[in-house]
């Protein structure tokens, strides 16, 4: 608890810093207009203002410093901005002192003076500002490189894309450099090249060419998004399913290189759709495309919008649902474990976006079939996490009609073969667990594939 209520109140340091950076600037400027007729009336609020700028420089000092204990941040920048911020604060406690009358009295400071000590805090403000801007967003966010890099043009043909410059690492930009970058290295990782990727962090490679299971960037993209360890953290948008798909290809067939245009790579054609969708090439310009979403062929069933005011009457209520995909939306639906829901409550809105669900987990809840009797309506659903429920054999009429389900868990159970015999009439169904249940063999069932079926 004592570790929550800690990182709160440095979470809260990006939003209380821009007070005292108002109100200083503020009192700034009063003084400078206060040379003009016009404005000479507000020179009494000059002393209020800087006063609540020392108060929210204080405030924030304190908030930045426990942000910094969590040692992701290069440590000059941040000892810099540390420095600077105590400057600030110290600065603006001094112009709010000789702004007061008792001291006025006792040290005799003429107009010009003063307007040349606050004109000396703008600009401490204004470089300590910079210095927190390089913090949070790197530090060439604002530099004359910037303004000067160009960027490299759109290849003339997907084949021709450099798959690291210009497909991976852009993609790790966008998702993952807030956290991961040379002056913010979260878990000691950065993201800034492929020999930093190779390196990795405190987990250890974030990349192991050809090796999935070696490389922590995948494991931590694939997790079930309820997983702490689960990346990107803090609610940050997830990748895309044609993503993922990707970089999993990068690391696996692409063997993590750069300098190489994906028509130089083996087994480029696997993940030829889903980088020319990502790079807009014909008529995969966006995740609607079929390969885009990682799928086969586009599920034409699946509704093209979904009503966000039902999403998020389900997250109130408890539910972690996760968008997998835009464009048809695609959901990913999770019931926390133990969570003491009543279904009943849950059901009309499930069932309202219940051809959007593709992924659907309610493990460990104490649930019946009868409490998923809507399940025959989630049309589209993939994949099913049923897992330590109260659930017999009497669940698989629940499931027949679901001709898209291709994974299905129903582990700790009360099913026996009976319900697996039934399952296996299903068209797409290729897998099902059934450890710790009377099926009769192996902890997993992998029923015979046909040509058209895929596994998991």
């Amino acid at each position: 608890m004592l570790l929550d209520i800690t990182t709160f109140i440095g979470h809260l340091h990006p939003l209380l810093v821009h007070l005292p950076i108002g109100f200083l600037l503020l009192a700034v400027l009063i003084d400078l207009f206060s040379y003009s007729r016009k404005f000479q009336h507000v020179i009494p609020s000059v002393s209020i203002i800087l006063l609540l700028g020392l108060i929210a420089a204080l405030v924030s000092s304190v908030t930045g410093y426990v942000l910094s204990l969590s040692g992701d941040y290069d440590y000059q920048r941040l000892s810099s901005h540390q420095t600077g911020g105590i400057i600030v604060t110290a600065f603006s406690g001094l112009l709010f002192a000789l702004s007061t009358q008792p001291v006025r009295k006792k040290v005799s400071l003429n107009k010009k003076a003063y307007s040349s000590l606050s004109i000396i805090l703008f600009v401490i403000v204004s470089y300590t500002g910079h210095l927190g801007g390089s913090l949070t967003h790197g530090s060439e966010y604002l530099s004359w490189n910037v303004l000067m890099n160009q960027k490299l043009e759109k290849p003339s043909s997907v084949e021709e894309a450099l798959m690291y410059e210009q497909v991976i690492q852009p993609l790790l930009m966008k998702r993952c450099s807030q956290c991961h970058r040379v002056d913010k290295r979260k878990g000691k990782l950065s993201m800034q090249s492929v020999a930093a990727l190779k390196k990795g962090g405190k987990s250890g490679p974030a990349v192991v060419a050809g090796n999935l299971s070696e490389s922590e960037l995948y494991k931590r993209i694939s997790l079930d998004p309820t997983n702490e360890k689960f990346m990107p953290a803090d609610g940050k948008p997830s990748l895309t399913k044609s993503e993922t798909a990707i970089i999993k290809w990068w690391i696996e067939k692409g063997m993590a290189v750069d300098g190489k245009r994906l028509g130089e790579l083996q087994y480029a054609e696997e993940i030829k759709p889903q980088v020319a969708a990502l790079l807009g090439f014909g008529d995969m310009a966006d995740d609607s495309s079929p390969t885009a979403s990682g799928m086969n062929e586009i599920n034409p069933e699946i509704p093209s919008s979904v009503n966000m005011d039902i999403v998020d009457n389900l997250r109130n209520k408890g539910m972690n649902v996760r968008i997998m995909q835009h464009h048809p939306p695609m959901l990913d639906i999770t019931l926390p474990s133990e969570s003491d829901a009543q279904i009943d409550l849950l059901k009309p809105d499930l069932i309202a976006i219940a051809k959007n669900v593709i992924w659907f987990n309610v493990s460990d809840n104490d649930f019946t079939e009868k409490d998923l009797d809507f399940l025959p309506q989630m049309t589209n659903l993939e994949k099913l996490r049923l897992e330590k429920n109260r659930i017999s054999d009497a669940i698989a009429s629940n499931l027949m009609g679901l001709k898209h389900l291709e994974v299905v868990n129903l582990n700790e159970t009360d099913i026996t073969q009976t319900c697996i015999n039934q399952l296996r009439k299903m068209p797409k169904l290729n897998r099902v667990y059934h450890w710790k249940t009377q099926v009769n063999g192996s902890l997993m069932t992998d029923f015979e594939i046909s040509p058209n079926n895929s596994g998991d």
